[in-house]
């Protein structure tokens, strides 16, 4: 049955499904932002290597996550048609991919610093950061299991327990990392080996709690019965809608990764205030990405009901939302950038007055990509609840590698305009993505709801 829903009610239920997720992603970035504070506190080298590190790990895990984030719309879009069969082959594939993509990462994990070496890093920072990335590959599967089983709960409308989950994970990190990274509470010193030994112990812990509540939770769903079975009509559907949104994800993530490349070849100093700056803009981000998700399944839903005008209204509820959280942030970085920098940086370190002058203006210029951002993130979150991920794919990657990345290097290097230059590029790539990302959407995709809905189990 058809419901009609004014913006204000697609609104309540965009926040109610999303706030979670906006809790439990800002948890979830939190881990990461507790390594980098730390390991700042310990050392500006060890944080020039963490800034490279994670970077290069993390587009590593975004293109793999893609097959768990292939469950949101598959699973919601089965969930309204009452089709809890796909549901579950989707779901059990989508581990079965992470699985494999996780396996065939271990080997080139291990030559990391060659890695870093070769694109440029100074020595110093090339050795600890390989370091860092032979531990961190183990956590690769346990992340990508845990995103899969995140997928899953959203696409049921079950987000709160991801903010519990995470939240105590948050807590047991910081814990761990103040034991490791500087010797406390009886554990060694290891320093950024000790960053990577925490996050791999959370990382596991994640999952396996969200495993224990889904099976707690949906026991009828019988995700984890005969698991080892393939079943390759449905390894083939994620797989195709998959992997163009972790290639998409891999084309945002490689820009901001670029970026810490290039800042590298600056200065250790550079990279240092680069990363600051990165960190405090992602967390700041991490409110888009939770609402983005609720509206992929909010989109989902509509879309599974093939209700064209509901979903238009849902897509602008969703806009309307991440502009607004978008100019508290502007406000924030454009009246008090020096607290936040000054967070990340050891007041006793003598390179903190450098780093600190550096990350102010970059936190300041970050400001200028708010609403594009925003803008972008949005239009890819709803293109996913369409199912719509090829075309997106090619679009971002023309954005941010064909335009944004050579729009960096020019303004920083071919125009001597150093950082500044660097980050006024990302804000082109950014901008050119929600141009073209939103002409996909509203010019094509949201017709897509027009078409008849498939049957149950097909």
């Amino acid at each position: 049955m058809t419901q009609t829903l004014s913006y204000r009610e697609h609104t309540k239920r965009l926040l109610k499904l999303g706030l979670p997720l906006v809790g439990a992603n800002v948890a979830g970035f939190s881990i990461h932002m507790t390594d980098t504070i730390m390991l700042g506190w310990y050392s500006v080298t060890s944080l020039a290597a963490a800034t490279v590190a994670t970077g290069l790990w993390f587009i590593t895990f975004i293109i793999g996550a893609g097959f768990g984030r292939a469950v949101t719309p598959l699973v919601a879009e089965a969930a309204e048609l009452g089709d809890e069969t796909s549901a579950r082959r989707v779901t059990r594939m989508a581990l079965w991919l992470s699985a494999i993509y996780s396996a065939l990462l271990i080997v080139p994990f291990m030559y990391g610093e060659a890695v870093l070496l070769a694109i440029g890093q100074e020595p110093a920072v090339a050795a600890q950061g390989g370091l860092y990335l032979r531990i961190a590959v183990l956590g690769m599967f346990p992340a990508m299991g845990a995103q899969v089983m995140r997928s899953y709960l959203g696409a049921m409308e079950l987000t709160a327990i991801q903010l519990w989950i995470t939240l105590v994970a948050l807590v047991a990190n910081a814990v761990v990392n103040y034991a490791l990274i500087f010797g406390n509470l009886g554990a060694p010193e290891l320093g950024i080996e000790g960053a990577a030994v925490a996050s791999v112990v959370i990382q596991i812990v994640q999952m396996i709690a969200l495993m224990i509540y889904v099976q707690w939770k949906k026991p009828e769903a019988e995700l984890f019965r005969r698991i080892w079975k393939s079943d390759n009509e449905a390894i083939a559907q994620v797989f195709r809608l998959g992997l163009p949104i972790g290639l998409t994800s891999f084309a945002e993530g490689g820009l901001f990764v670029a970026s810490s490349v290039m800042m590298g070849w600056i200065g250790e100093i550079e990279l240092a205030a680069h990363g600051i700056g990165m960190q405090l803009t992602a967390f700041m981000f991490m409110f888009h990405v939770g609402m983005s998700e609720a509206a992929t399944i909010r989109a989902s839903r509509q879309f599974g009901a093939r209700n064209e005008a509901e979903l238009r209204r849902g897509a602008k509820a969703a806009y309307a939302v991440s502009l607004s959280f978008g100019v508290l942030v502007i406000v924030l970085f454009l009246t008090m950038p020096g607290v936040f920098v000054g967070l990340f940086i050891d007041p006793d370190d003598p390179a903190r007055d450098a780093v600190l002058a550096l990350g102010i203006v970059l936190i300041m210029l970050s400001a200028l990509f708010q609403f594009v951002d925003a803008v972008q993130i949005v239009a890819l979150s709803v293109l996913r609840g369409v199912q719509d991920t090829g075309v997106p794919m090619w679009l971002a990657c023309v954005s941010y590698w064909v335009i944004g990345i050579p729009a960096s290097y020019a303004m920083a290097f071919a125009l001597g305009w150093g950082p500044v230059g660097l980050w006024l590029g990302l804000t082109v790539g950014l901008g050119v993505a929600a141009v073209l990302l939103n002409q996909r959407f509203w010019g094509r995709s949201v017709h897509i709801a027009r078409s008849p809905a498939p049957a149950a189990g097909g």
